[in-house]
């Protein structure tokens, strides 16, 4: 397969841990426009939800003009307060039982590390996409789980659930990944702290 079928958008955007001016929003809309950014995840641990809720709302405008999903990590009750697109789920997080009785049809994505019985159990569950990693050294978050890339065709033998692969994505093993059906790549670090390249460049990277 050739990166040519692969699909437009992939590309999986997580928020920075910490958004600290208004010019990240001018970032955001820059790679918007790019077109190849399918979601937009909100995840800010630290903040309060006070902050957090400002902030939404205005990354949540720029998702509705550019039409990128605008999902909330871990918060199913905020995603339902702020009407966002859906919510990601890790797995100490609410179930998702509890989390479709409060978003509906909307999308909850699960974190499945590199497991297959939890990818089953997610996709028993309905879930509307399953997350797999790290699969390479990420420096935005702790890597406690390391995926093979084989988890990604184990899965695509018994579904056609969407598939977000994480961890240390950058412009030089992102291919590999999608070339091994990924539906997407969830990138947060070589996007907002990439020390060479400014968001919207490091973007271009890999497009």
């Amino acid at each position: 397969m050739k990166l040519s079928k692969i699909k437009k958008k992939f590309i999986y955007l997580i928020s920075p841990n910490k958004i600290k001016n208004n010019n990240f929003y001018v970032e955001l809309r820059k790679i918007f426009k790019l077109k190849k950014v399918a979601f937009f995840q909100l995840r800010l641990k630290k903040e309060s939800k006070k902050k957090k809720i400002i902030i939404a709302k205005k990354i949540q405008k720029i998702c509705k003009k550019y039409k990128v999903k605008f999902l909330i990590n871990d918060d199913p009750n905020l995603a339902k307060k702020l009407k966002a697109d859906g919510c990601h789920l890790g797995q100490k997080d609410m179930s998702i039982f509890q989390a479709r009785k409060i978003l509906k049809k909307k999308i909850i994505g699960i974190t499945c590390h590199n497991s297959i019985k939890l990818a089953k159990n997610a996709i028993k569950n309905n879930a509307d996409y399953i997350a797999f990693g790290a699969f390479y050294i990420s420096k935005t978050k702790k890597t406690k789980y390391n995926a093979r890339i084989s988890i990604l065709s184990s899965i695509k033998k018994i579904s056609k659930i969407p598939i977000v692969a994480i961890g240390g994505i950058n412009s030089n093993n992102y291919e590999k990944l999608l070339l091994n059906n990924a539906n997407f790549l969830a990138i947060s670090g070589y996007i907002w702290n990439n020390k060479k390249y400014k968001p919207e460049e490091a973007i271009r990277k890999i497009i």
